[in-house]
Order: C-alpha cells, then structure tokens, then sequence
C-alpha cells in the first residue's frame, strides 16, 4: 500500500465510521430501514460475497419477507436452475403431491447441492408455504422460480412430457428435434465439444423451431383455455423450451473461440427475469414485483467493474438498462470466518475458514470500522460514497474457494457506488449447513 493509498484509507475509514448505520439482522427495524431505502423498486436483487455463507441466507430471507408483507411482493427468483426449482414453486403453492420442503429442495442434485440444499432454504421455503396457505387465489400467492440454464436434458425433456399429455403428436416432433443432442443427457458439455470438432452437426435449427413451436402450441391452447391454471402451464412449457435454446447455445459456446459463455448466461438470467415478471402481470393485472437472490458477481452492475474490461455483462447491468429506476441492488460482503465451499469442481461441501482480506480491499477496509455489522447507503450522496467510487479489490467466493491462490482465484477491482444501491457488512460469518 502507497502512502498515498494509505492516507485514502484512512480517510475513508474515519468516514465510514460516521455514515453506516449498525445492522441488527434480529431487529425489525433493520429491515424497515432497507425498505424505505427500496422505495418503490420492483426488482431488489440481493446479492452474497459467497455461495455458502448462512447470515446471507438469513438476511435475504427476513428481507424477502418483510417486502412481501409490507410492499406487495410476489416472487423469488434464484440463482437456481429453471427446472430445479419449479417443483419447491409447487411446493409453496400447494401444488401436487409433494408436502415436505426437504423433499421439495430435492430437486437440486447437481454441483453445488449445498447452494440450495440446506437448512436455511427449508425454513425459508416452509415461511413461503405457511404464508401461501392463507390464501385461496392462486394470483396471491409467491411464486419460486429459476433463473439458470445447466438444465438442458431435463428442461427438454419436460417439454416433451407436457406435449404428451396435451398434444402427442407435438410431443413426437419434439422427441426428434431434441433427439438431436443424442449422448447429451450424460454432459451437455460433451455435446458442446462434439459440434466444435465437427463429429456432429449443430442443434440449433431444432431447438429454436421447437421454441416456436412451443409458443404457437402456447397460444392455441390459451385461446381455448384461459384459466390461472392453463396460463401457468403454458409459460411453464414455453420457458422450458427457451431453456433449451439457450442451453444449447451456451454449451455450444463454450468450445468456440470468441464466445462469452458468462454473457450467454446472465443475458439468460435477465430475460428469464422479465418472462417471469410478464407472466405475473399476466395473472396478477398489475405490475410484478420480484425478488431475486443471486451472486454478487450477477446482481452488482458489471460496468462498475474489471469484467466489463472483458466485455462482460451481468444480470444487474441488464436489469438497471432495461428498469433503470425501478430496481434495487443489495450487495453483501464479509471478512473472516467459515464459508461452505468445496475445493475443486464437483468436489464435496467443506467448511473452509476464509482469510483475513487483503489489505486495501473493501473487506480490509469495513473490517477495520467500530461497527462489524452494518448498512451503507450507496445512493446517498456524501463524500464517504464519492470515496467509494475509487477503485478498491473486492473478494468474491464462489463454489469453489482457494484460498492458497486468494487474490487470482477470488480478488477483483470494482468501484462499489456505482457497483450496489446499498451493501450490507458482517465481519464475521458462519457457512451454510448442507441437508444430509
């Protein structure tokens, strides 16, 4: 650290002492206080440093709470794949056979199980079932979706079953254009390489006729049955097939050259977002409101960091252009303790202690302020939030930590102002417990 970063440091630190607000994640009031900050928005994104951190988990549950109670929200969206949390969507509903959240979260069996298979989400989607339960209308009740596109195979495959019921003979030609993928249902990635070695062709044609299909099979079946219950089919089918499409295009992309597999995704998560956001007004005849729950990296405006260098997109670039002000972004961080994370891809869930920040961070310089829990207001326009718009590293924790390679693996520069509306500090935090 130069003596002039040093000097800054200060500086901000002595600020930040005078301007954040103590956060008491127990209190009400804390929650109160980020709502008036929210105002109006209909998307709030709230964000986690990690992928296995419980004060996270604990926070954006009690906030998505209150913003339901309090300001009319009427959905989650995750950071989860589409097909995997259609079924906890059920789940809180009161839809089908399935009564316990445990059972509901088994759904997510793919790397990293723990993101969403623990012990918080079972209090959380337990919450979403008792408040839903009060009601009888199925346009008052929180709907739970998913935002991601890993689930190639099984969101085909849910197309075709939906066909069978409804329309074999659809089902048929979606069988044989979604056939195309061939060996793809053991890794879609091998699909991917098999077309960039050009040992099979490209199943693009397919999925995007299917995609239209889906749609035109979607709008006559509307015409004929227009109920809450036909509509919530049809979207459900009709995102299924997008999925495909779009998984296609992401596993293709990621063996060829010149392809950004990241932008694919987080484009995908925001149109996902928006689909999701059209259905509710759909059933709803107002304007949604949304809650989403995602990474840092997502839901922060790529633009205010080192990733847009890298022409990269994220979901809260996208969200900010197209609702501008009528969003909210929640960021988190932390700076020591125990985080859920596995050492390796596909690797099991430990719990990892995470190492001091590295000096001159974001991390390193909250760490060193009086409060160890607190609420900064990025939209307040003070001198502290003007220093925040300096260029600071900022640790993200993904599935994976290495904390032997810390500032490559998981270090990179941002200017917060401009990254979040609004961050939230805990000093010391705890990892998530995986169900068993």
């Amino acid at each position: 650290m130069t003596k002039q970063t040093h000097i800054i440091s200060n500086k901000i630190i002595k600020l930040l002492n005078d301007t954040v607000v103590a956060f008491d994640a127990t209190k009400t009031s804390s929650y109160q206080k980020i709502g008036d900050l929210i105002g109006n928005a209909r998307i709030v994104l709230m964000g986690e440093a990690t992928h296995g951190t419980t004060e996270f988990y604990q926070v954006r549950m009690k906030l998505s709470k209150y913003l339901i109670q309090e300001k009319g929200f009427q959905a989650i969206a995750i950071e989860g794949d589409w097909t995997s949390a259609y079924p906890i969507h059920h789940y809180c509903q009161g839809i089908g056979r399935i009564d316990d959240a445990k059972e509901a979260l088994n759904s997510f069996v793919r790397f990293p199980r723990w993101m969403w298979y623990n012990t918080d989400m079972v209090e959380f989607i337990q919450q979403l079932r008792q408040y839903n339960d009060n009601y009888k209308d199925k346009s008052d009740k929180i709907g739970f979706y998913g935002l991601d596109l890993y689930c190639l195979t099984e969101a085909a495959q849910a197309v075709i079953n939906y066909l069978e019921q409804h329309d074999p003979e659809a089902a048929k030609k979606a069988a044989k254009r979604y056939a195309c993928f061939d060996h793809a249902h053991i890794d879609p990635q091998l699909y991917g390489y098999a077309v960039e070695k050009k040992l099979k062709k490209s199943c693009s044609a397919d999925v995007t006729t299917q995609l239209i299909e889906a749609y035109y099979l979607a709008y006559q079946k509307l015409n004929i049955e227009n109920d809450l219950d036909s509509k919530e089919q049809q979207f459900y089918m009709t995102q299924n097939a997008r999925v495909v499409k779009n998984a296609e295009n992401y596993y293709r992309a990621m063996f060829e050259a010149n392809q950004n597999t990241w932008n694919i995704r987080d484009q995908h998560m925001a149109d996902t977002l928006q689909n999701i956001m059209s259905h509710l007004e759909t059933l709803t005849n107002k304007p949604a409101k949304v809650i989403v729950w995602a990474h840092n990296s997502h839901i922060g405006d790529a633009r205010a960091t080192e990733m847009s260098e890298r022409q990269e997109v994220n979901l809260g670039q996208l969200v900010r252009e197209r609702f501008n002000t009528t969003s909210f972004s929640l960021g988190f961080s932390t700076a020591v303790g125990v985080v859920t994370a596995a050492s390796k891809w596909g690797g099991k869930a430990e719990y990892k202690l995470i190492n001091s920040p590295l000096k001159g961070s974001y991390e390193w310089l909250f760490h060193q302020l009086n409060e160890k829990n607190f609420l900064v207001n990025l939209r307040e326009k003070n001198y502290v939030t003007e220093l925040l718009k300096l260029s600071h590293l900022q640790r993200a924790i993904g599935v994976i930590y290495s904390p032997e390679t810390e500032r490559m693996s998981h270090y990179y520069f941002s200017h917060l102002s401009y990254q979040f509306d609004a961050l939230i500090h805990f000093d010391q935090t705890q990892g998530l417990t995986p169900l068993k």
